[in-house]
């Protein structure tokens, strides 16, 4: 696409990058406040329900891909990066020209991965629908596949927080254990920035770079 440029992240760890733990759902993140600050790149972070690994199939993550793409086009964002971990998300995103808030975003590839996931428990008669159906009062039931809350979203800004951003989350899964390196655990960004010209992979979502004329790789 023209004026977008891939960045150049080599898979590396930057020192003094924060991450907020992922352990333990603090009751203040249902009062996260997203800051919609023009030209700033957002690091998102979302949980399945109650950290449950429900990210571990291949069908379920490639649904979840596609949902991505079209909240993406839909919300006019660009997707920098990307990493699924078996029980939440990682995603590094960009505000395009009339672009829609974050909290929009976020509800846009929620929603609809959610649903087309209930439908899919359904038709399978899953035991797995009981689980993820929470009773809110007598008589009102509530299917629930994401951890309820906005998660956490961090502004980024100047080429060296968003490129040490980016490699601190391609490293999640080789701190986990999941795999060897970076570029070893298919669902992420790392090999898209690892090498070029590789060949797509149809069950991931669409990279799109940072906006060349927005992003100056000299900035501090």
């Amino acid at each position: 696409m023209r004026g977008w440029v891939p960045l150049l992240a080599c898979p590396t760890v930057w020192i003094g990058v924060s991450c907020v733990p992922m352990g333990r759902q603090q009751p203040h993140r249902k009062r996260v406040r997203h800051y919609d600050d023009p030209g700033h790149v957002h690091e998102l972070t979302f949980s399945c329900y109650g950290r449950m690994s429900l990210l571990t199939n291949d069908l379920w993550r490639g649904m979840l891909s596609e949902s991505i793409d079209r909240a993406m086009n839909g919300q006019r964002y660009g997707l920098v990066a990307f990493v699924y971990m078996p029980e939440h998300v990682h995603l590094v995103v960009y505000p395009r020209r009339e672009a829609t808030g974050i909290d929009r975003l976020l509800r846009a590839i929620k929603r609809s991965y959610s649903y087309r996931i209930k439908q899919l428990l359904v038709s399978t008669e899953s035991r797995l629908l009981e689980k993820l159906t929470i009773r809110q009062r007598p008589g009102v039931e509530t299917f629930r596949y994401w951890q309820e809350g906005p998660g956490y979203d961090r502004n980024l800004t100047g080429a060296k927080t968003v490129l040490s951003a980016i490699d601190y989350l391609h490293l999640n899964p080789v701190r986990r254990g999941l795999c060897a390196s970076a570029i070893d655990w298919r669902w992420s960004s790392a090999r898209h920035y690892a090498a070029e010209h590789i060949p797509e992979d149809p069950l991931l979502p669409t990279i799109h770079g940072l906006p060349s004329e927005s992003f100056d790789p000299s900035q501090k």
